[in-house]
């Protein structure tokens, strides 16, 4: 097992996600990083890999997207099925269709020399005063304290560094996909699906071909009951008309914030930094994080790099202002979205206007 290799760093980095890795990539410009997950690495994380422009955009310095981690079809349209008024709005928005395994590798590939990396080890605690910030980590059961001048949380929906700072951790919604077999092709588009008949609980659901397999899978609101009796229900529902699904060959689970107000999304406190979904950073409209999470690490990392311990919040704070007000602006149309008449609207509304505005969500 690997284990931090030093006391102190320039820079602890707790996450290793698209955040995390690239707030370390560049806080490395200033000094030594550690870099740790509470996952085994590489991590297989649950998520429909589906990389917007916004993200290739910002990723486009470090160079291009291996083409062994693209899978068929290599671009996805989003569209929107209302499963049961059989109305379908496909968008021009196209996703490019990683395997998001294969995808945090690849970021991972792209750390300099002096960043240490080391998984299976969780962050538990830390304090921080004028000299710095004070880190536990635990590492197999085994715990080790640390020092640095700055901490970046980038650890996700529950995240330990958020709800270390006191800072109210937020609710979360529930998401569970199936990978299943496919027994012939299905439509070349990043199905977001509503079907009523599943309550009110239930968000949406998605349908994603993924090379051989397609991913299925279910949105899930908070405080939801039995969310997997209603992704059951919802295979059983799709798999009759889409006979090409075929047998789930892997489930898995994920939470996501549950974003409702501007106050949920934190850029840190004192000499402490939250990056990606641990800090709120994604769209409450779409669900849509990854763009967000390097987004935000890129901007947590740089401000390490070009300013003083002390001084990083404040400089984060300054260039995250912007993301922080579009996330802003989507929440004001979220209750509309999320609404049975918003819904109904959407159906009825022209695929130009509908295209037009998922591409501004």
């Amino acid at each position: 097992m690997t284990i931090p290799s030093r006391d102190s760093y320039d820079t602890i980095v707790a996450g290793a996600g698209p955040a995390g890795v690239l707030a370390a990539y560049h806080a490395a410009k200033r000094g030594s990083v550690l870099l740790v997950d509470a996952s085994t690495l590489p991590r297989d994380k649950s998520c429909g890999g589906m990389i917007h422009e916004l993200t290739r955009d910002a990723l486009a310095p470090y160079g291009a997207i291996p083409d062994d981690i693209v899978l068929e079809p290599r671009f996805v349209n989003f569209r929107y099925h209302d499963w049961d008024r059989k109305v379908l709005k496909p968008t021009k928005l196209a996703f490019l269709n990683v395997d998001r395994a294969g995808f945090d590798a690849w970021l991972v590939s792209l750390l300099p020399a002096n960043v240490e990396v080391v998984g299976g080890t969780a962050l538990t605690g830390f304090t921080q005063d004028a000299g710095g910030v004070h880190v536990t980590l635990d590492s197999g059961g085994t715990e080790y304290a640390l020092s640095c001048e700055n901490l970046v949380g980038a650890d996700g929906a529950r995240s330990a560094v958020r709800r270390v700072l006191g800072v109210d951790a937020g609710r979360t919604y529930v998401t569970l996909q199936d990978y299943v077999e496919l027994s012939g092709e299905i439509e070349p588009f990043f199905d977001c699906i509503y079907v009523r008949s599943l309550g009110d609980e239930f968000g949406y659901g998605y349908v994603m071909p993924k090379g051989r397999l397609a991913i299925v899978g279910s949105v899930f609101y908070p405080k939801t009951k039995r969310p997997w009796e209603k992704q059951d229900r919802l295979l059983e529902i799709l798999r009759a008309e889409l006979p090409q699904l075929g047998a789930s060959v892997k489930r898995e689970a994920c939470a996501a914030l549950y974003l409702r107000t501007p106050a949920d999304v934190v850029p840190g406190f004192g000499r402490v930094l939250l990056a990606g979904e641990a800090g709120g950073f994604m769209s409450p409209t779409s669900g849509e994080g990854i763009s967000y999470a390097v987004r935000s690490g890129i901007l947590a990392g740089r401000a390490i790099a070009d300013n003083r311990p002390a001084d990083v919040l404040g400089a984060y704070t300054g260039t995250t202002a912007a993301l922080r007000h579009d996330i802003a602006r989507r929440l004001r149309w979220l209750p509309f979205m999320e609404s049975r008449v918003g819904k109904f609207m959407g159906g009825l509304a022209p695929t130009w206007l509908v295209s037009r505005i998922t591409e501004g969500l």
